[in-house]
């Protein structure tokens, strides 16, 4: 081992904290919450959303730090070697629920529709764990939401905002679009679009992702919400999204046969909670009363017929032969679906390229 690393070790042994009352190692630039959350402390936030940078905005990860006078919110504030670090004392417990029972009394109401979105049911977890329905705030609501936003995707359902800032950062963080912003203080703050248009009328580009992030349902998904009266309850099937090659992983929602939304997984490899607006919304082809079960076959008068797979595929192979035997390899014109994986793209090509000697393949994706 050379100096170097030897001195390199030694650091890392030295960066060292206590975390109630235990003795937690760290990495430098880690904020306490990170560690807390490392050392499985319950540590509540509203405002937090590990794609994003930290904010700050709800205080309720706020902890105590010995020697500074003042709880310190633990998303913001980065360890130090030494730091002892109170997370949930009596005193943290009893600030953190009464600033629930303030959130709760600007709002319409707490129970909310899990279909609203992934992270809807955040505050209603976090204010029955606190008892913090107690109403003795109760006065003055904040937010006015937007029905006459047309859009057939998010429901702008504002009565429900906390001003946690999470869909205005993640629209511009990760999807670098900036289509909403925030608008006026006080009771009067708004979640809004520029000139505080429609959607439709913004750079909005409908990937979802401020509903997926939202803690409250007060941006919604709209598709999924018309199955709130259906019976029975919702079953979450992780599985990959169908719409390109890249392969993100998403969860279908269903109730018993039926699907009735996506949600994108926060831990998928490809896309890490991310998804497009197909991804997310365009799933109704799935049930839709037009799709097509069977291979259908033209006839002579040019109508068609129901038939098997087996001769569906022996027509189609007769023929690609009868093509090239009476117009050449030229004749033939591959066209691979943007739709499908990497694996079904690779043997589109390949049936062309090896099997007609021709390099005339494309894909619907260019369209």
């Amino acid at each position: 081992m050379t100096e170097h690393s030897m001195n390199a070790t030694a650091m890392e042994r030295k960066l060292t904290m206590t975390l109630d009352g235990q003795p937690v190692g760290f990495s430098e630039g880690e904020t306490i919450y990170q560690v807390a959350q490392r050392a499985q402390k319950n540590v509540p936030t509203l405002c937090y959303d590990e794609r994003l940078e930290a904010f700050g905005a709800c205080r309720l990860c706020v902890v105590e730090v010995e020697g500074v006078k003042a709880p310190v919110a633990s998303c913001t504030t980065k360890v130090t070697p030494g730091m002892i670090v109170r997370s949930g004392s009596p005193t943290i417990e009893k600030y953190r629920k009464t600033l629930l029972e303030l959130v709760v009394s600007e709002n319409r109401e707490v129970d909310v529709n899990p279909l609203r979105g992934f992270a809807s049911q955040e505050l209603t977890t976090l204010v029955d764990r606190y008892g913090a329905r107690t109403g003795r705030f109760k006065g003055k609501k904040s937010g006015t939401s937007n029905k006459s936003d047309d859009n057939p995707f998010i429901l702008r359902d504002y009565d429900l905002c906390i001003s946690c800032y999470r869909c205005v950062r993640v629209c511009a963080e990760q999807e670098g679009d900036y289509a909403i912003s925030m608008m006026n203080r006080g009771f009067s703050t708004q979640i809004t679009t520029e000139f505080n248009g429609r959607l439709k009328d913004s750079d909005c580009t409908f990937c979802g992702q401020c509903v997926q992030t939202c803690p409250t349902g007060a941006l919604a998904d709209k598709k999924a919400l018309r199955a709130a009266d259906l019976p029975g309850e919702v079953t979450k099937t992780r599985t990959i999204c169908p719409y390109c090659g890249v392969g993100c992983s998403v969860d279908l929602l269903t109730k018993g046969d039926r699907l009735v939304g996506v949600q994108p997984a926060m831990d998928g490899p490809a896309n890490g909670g991310a998804l497009c607006i197909k991804g997310q919304f365009a799933f109704d082809f799935v049930q839709h009363e037009d799709r097509l079960k069977k291979p259908l076959l033209r006839q002579a008068d040019g109508s068609f017929k129901e038939t098997d797979w087996d001769t569906a595929l022996d027509i189609a192979a007769a023929g690609f032969r009868r093509a090239l035997e009476q117009h050449g390899r030229r004749s033939i014109y591959g066209i691979a679906s943007g739709r499908a994986p990497h694996e079904a793209a690779y043997s589109m090509q390949k049936f062309i390229r090896a099997g007609f000697g021709t390099h005339y393949i494309d894909n619907c994706s260019r369209a």
